[in-house]
């Protein structure tokens, strides 16, 4: 071991990562192959030279394949890597051990990338400056009482934002842009939305210099952070000072305090570090044979179910653990509700790339108490063509339904035939999820997310519009199923954008009208347009940026979502745990729970192709709550449509999406009564009735 200023012990293997004593500080980490480990500690973030390099014994330091050391003295803010040798054989091991190269804990609570340059790090042999991670103390936090809210999911309406995207554009006005504590400026806006919980898209710490040679040379980031690096760590940009843990509980909360709830989107799938040619980090150069899946015939080559160079083994035993660890860190420390796993069916494969209905990591996670009251949903597929959506395995699991999304964009735009499957989309999927035992809660339902057109865009433009992300407009997905009102794009047609905003009325009308709990984009309340790109993973500027402008010039549409949020709020039939029967009696007064109609009142035309027309009626769930009526028109021609009679009682219109600003949406104390027994429902249109007392 090298003089310096810190003794050191031979320390214990138990917990993994730096922790704080009082003698001192423990490191510990794993690498099965390693012949030699040292501890390179610096003074800050930014240092040239260590502070100390320690050696460890792999006698006295090494417990199995956990190397450990206690340093004395050693105190909280203390920033370190590891060296690690061993053998270099990628060919047959896929091991890639290199002394010359510092490596990032992975188990660091705080990371730096002050020096980082990705590209120097991806040469072969490259001795270029790593990432650090600092020594944090466990010092307790003081949650005055605060706790995970586990709102149930029938009762939720899920609203996905980007930290940064979400606060940094000049009209938010926020002290901190594109932070966590600029999140909490923004909280009365949330609330006012009556939106329940956020989905923070990833925060953990991730690789913004991970985009392609050309996008680089334009000057782009990686601004979504699907390429994460630091598990356990937040976000380095997202953190107003240098203690981003605590700036991180304060968001959690003041949201708690907000009754709003914090979702994770996580990237368990793949990392930062790449494929062959990608940059060494942290989990490659520890157990590269471990961590990752590596083709069986050349293990320099790595499997890529994820379309981003590497897969993540998650289903080796050391690597499941590491993933539950982690998950329960973020909850038990940080206090959040729960997790959306990007890419999740990498999750369900096993070690030798094959899926696994009862693949551990996802049953071990489903099984962990501290999880227990957790959120669970999967993005149920993978770039490896694994596609489980309606079967993920687990029974708590819920999903982002990929299925509902395509079914009713299609319907929206006016594609025929589809009748009887958008009324299983939006019933609660029970083709899906009946047969395995599972509920409509089951299905997390979408129209738009981050990856894609914007509600505005979906309506606007009929083909992507990637040409600023530098990749020939090839990336983004080519099939959206939107439909541009008959104009590409920006346009000054009074009836094109009369049109547009009626569509992205009926869009929001149908997944606020679904039974399972819906998800909306950010700035989708508010018509935000990121100019047809459907793949603004690398714009960190305007494209991505919530416009706060857009509250005000388009404050009639957020008048029509936030009164949408409101109706399905005060109608327990939007909001089933189980799925509807249609039998007599199930519903509120005796009356089946749902009823369906056509054009002429009587079944629909469920196999039609030229079907464009449904219609329902859902009784209520509780005392007094009204029966509700839904027409959909997606034709291009007026309809006359027999209202259903039920006694005692009088249609009022609450919704009708053809009408403008503010009658395309009243509250009960503003309806107007239908008179007579038909409504007429222009073309391209929803229209919602409530059912009040005579």
């Amino acid at each position: 071991m090298s003089a310096g200023p810190f003794r050191v012990l031979p320390g214990e293997p138990f917990p993994a990562g730096a922790s704080v004593g009082s003698g001192g500080v423990n490191f510990a980490v794993f690498s099965r192959r390693a012949t030699a480990m040292a501890l390179v500690l610096y003074a800050d973030a930014t240092a040239h030279e260590p502070l100390q390099v320690i050696d460890l014994d792999p006698v006295h330091n090494r417990t199995f394949f956990f190397w450990h050391v206690h340093v004395e003295g050693a105190r909280p803010g203390l920033w370190y890597a590891w060296r690690v040798d061993g053998p270099h054989d990628t060919q047959y091991s896929g091991s890639r051990h290199d002394p010359k190269r510092e490596l990032l804990d992975p188990w660091a609570r705080t990371v730096t990338d002050a020096l980082w340059n990705r590209a120097d790090a991806s040469r072969h042999g490259s001795t270029a400056p790593g990432m650090r991670a600092r020594v944090t103390n466990h010092e307790p936090y003081d949650w005055e009482g605060d706790k995970p809210l586990d709102h149930r999911l029938e009762d939720s309406v899920i609203y996905e934002l980007h930290v940064g995207g979400f606060t940094r554009h000049p009209s938010a006005r926020v002290d901190a842009p594109g932070t966590f504590r600029a999140i909490v400026e923004k909280i009365p806006y949330l609330q006012s939305l009556g939106i329940t919980d956020v989905e923070l898209m990833p925060v953990m710490a991730f690789d913004t210099q991970d985009v392609p040679p050309a996008t680089a040379a334009l000057g782009h980031v990686n601004f979504w952070g699907y390429s994460p690096y630091a598990f356990f760590a937040p976000h380095p940009p997202y953190c107003a000072t240098d203690d981003g843990r605590r700036e991180f509980r304060d968001m959690v909360k003041a949201l708690h305090r907000a009754g709003i709830g914090i979702i994770l989107d996580v990237v368990f799938n793949h990392t930062a570090e790449g494929g062959e040619d990608g940059p060494v980090i942290n989990f490659k150069g520890f157990g590269n044979e471990i961590f990752y899946h590596l083709d069986p015939d050349d293990r320099r080559r790595y499997r890529n179910f994820s379309g981003c160079g590497n897969t993540v083994n998650c289903n080796h035993p050391l690597v499941a653990r590491y993933i539950v660890q982690c998950l329960e860190h973020w909850v038990r420390e940080m206090h959040v509700d729960g997790f959306r796993f990007d890419l999740a069916s990498v999750l369900a494969r096993g070690e030798d790339g094959q899926p696994m209905y009862h693949a551990p990591v996802l049953w071990n996670i489903e099984f962990s108490e501290v999880l227990t009251h957790t959120r669970l949903i999967a993005e149920a597929w993978d770039a490896g063509g694994l596609y489980q959506v309606g079967d993920f395995p687990g029974f708590r699991w819920a999903e982002w339904n990929g299925r509902y999304r395509d079914v009713v964009r299609r319907f929206v735009r006016g594609d025929g035939g589809l009748v009887g499957e958008v009324a299983s989309r939006i019933s609660g999927n029970s083709d899906l999820y009946a047969g395995s035992g599972r509920l409509p809660i089951n299905s997390v339902n979408l129209i738009t997310c981050h990856d894609g057109f914007t509600l505005h865009d979906l309506v606007s433009y009929d083909r992507r519009h990637n040409e600023a992300n530098g990749e020939g407009n090839r990336d983004g997905n080519a099939e959206n199923f939107s439909w541009n009102c008959g104009v590409e794009g920006q346009t000054d047609d009074p009836a094109v954008l009369a049109l547009r905003r009626r569509q992205a009325r009926n869009h929001l009308a149908l997944l606020l009208l679904s039974q399972g709990p819906p998800l909306l984009l950010a700035g989708d309340e508010v018509l935000r347009t990121q100019r047809g790109n459907n793949n603004a993973y690398c714009q960190d500027n305007e494209i991505s940026w919530f416009d706060w402008s857009l509250v005000e010039r388009n404050a009639d549409f957020l008048r029509f979502v936030r009164e949408m949020i409101r109706l399905r709020r005060r109608h327990r039939a939007l909001r089933r745990r189980r799925f509807l029967t249609g039998t007599p009696g199930s519903g509120e007064g005796g009356l089946p729970d749902v009823c369906w109609y056509g054009e002429t009142g009587g079944s629909p035309d469920w196999l039609g192709p030229s079907a464009r027309f449904l219609a329902f009626t859902l009784s209520g769930r509780e005392p007094r709550e009204p029966a509700l009526h839904a027409i959909l028109n997606m034709g291009t021609g007026e309809r006359t449509v027999t209202l259903p009679a039920i006694e005692g009682t009088t249609w009022r219109r609450a919704v009708d999406t053809a009408l403008p600003a503010p009658a395309d949406i009243a509250p009960p104390e503003q309806q107007e009564r239908v008179h007579g027994a038909t409504y007429r429902v222009a073309p391209r249109t929803v229209v919602v009735l409530e059912a009040w007392p005579d």
